[in-house]
């Protein structure tokens, strides 16, 4: 079976805060997260192919998770249920502007349990693009399977697509957070990077000299997202920006991944590896990828503010 997309790391629940009960205490709405698998959904509900590996813990979370990603079109052969842990939780507090901070319960959480003697390896030989983030390479064993997954995706020929998702309260310093973060872009083709994660990742607090700096350092194509002002996208022979579009603003949760499902359905669609796009196709592929972020992020939640692609053909 091939793959358009098969991802490797997080499924958690992002508990969302939304409003106050009568006696004053904060509510939090039961939402399905995870960087890489709001990515995935992102891919699944605009028609691509996809597979998801990682873990849940036998509880009803995990399996509220399972049946969520099964409802997007994702193939959840490979999402595992660990018997010893708790499926991850993270809280979700949002500020007036729609900004989130977090707080994890995962000491471990199921997602970092996943092995390298559980990864599909038939699948990972059998995808167009890999894709997979940071939050995975923070404890082990599943930091080594990360890479194991790497080495059997590379050998199938798959592109790389990494996002280095920078969650400070998951790493026990910023440095050795640096250090994980930045381990596996040899292996990498193409990576999502944040404003706020540029200086941490190259020293460069400008994100297109951030987004050289990593080119130097062998990645083909990189694109760094911007928040309002839209997103930037660099590679060997362009440099180019695109501007963000106008929208109200209810959750930020998923924008980030919601914009790279987004750009690489795009690219998929022309049947050209990204870094080979010209500059006429790259500004195609930021302005989808842009439209898709400013539909998630007039709604609430990750997964659940994933459009279909009757709603971004339509978005004006």
């Amino acid at each position: 079976m091939k793959f358009d997309v098969v991802t490797l790391g997080e499924v958690l629940i992002d508990f969302t805060m939304c409003g106050t009960s009568k006696a004053g205490m904060r509510l939090f709405e039961q939402n399905a997260g995870g960087a890489v698998a709001n990515a995935l959904c992102a891919l699944s509900r605009l028609g691509k192919k996809t597979a998801f590996i990682g873990k849940v813990g036998r509880d009803m979370h995990g399996d509220f998770l399972r049946e969520t990603l099964s409802e997007n079109g994702i193939d959840t052969s490979w999402l595992y249920t660990d018997d010893n842990a708790f499926t991850t939780l993270a809280f979700v507090t949002i500020s007036d502007k729609g900004e989130r901070s977090f707080s994890f319960a995962r000491k471990p959480g199921a997602d970092i349990c996943i092995t390298a003697e559980e990864l599909p390896v038939e699948a990972l030989k059998n995808t167009r693009i890999f894709h997979f983030g940071s939050l995975s390479l923070t404890d082990e064993p599943a930091r080594s399977a990360t890479f194991q997954a790497l080495k059997y995706a590379r050998e199938g020929g798959a592109i790389i697509s990494y996002d280095p998702n920078y969650r400070q309260p998951l790493w026990k310093d910023e440095e050795t957070a640096v250090f994980h973060m930045k381990s596996p872009l040899p292996l990498v083709d193409l990576i999502k990077i944040s404003d706020e994660e540029t200086k941490l990742l190259t020293g460069e607090e400008d994100p297109e000299a951030a987004a050289k700096a990593l080119l130097k350092q062998g990645l083909k194509c990189v694109a760094v997202t911007l928040g309002s002002k839209g997103a930037l996208l660099c590679t060997k022979s362009m440099t180019i920006q695109e501007s963000g579009l106008k929208c109200k603003v209810v959750d930020t949760t998923g924008a980030g991944d919601a914009f790279w499902g987004g750009f690489l359905y795009s690219a998929l669609e022309k049947g050209i590896n990204p870094w080979e796009l010209d500059k006429e196709q790259a500004h195609a592929c930021l302005r989808f990828a842009n439209t898709v972020a400013a539909i998630c992020v007039g709604k609430s939640g990750g997964i659940p503010a994933m459009p279909v692609l009757k709603e971004v053909d339509e978005y004006a």
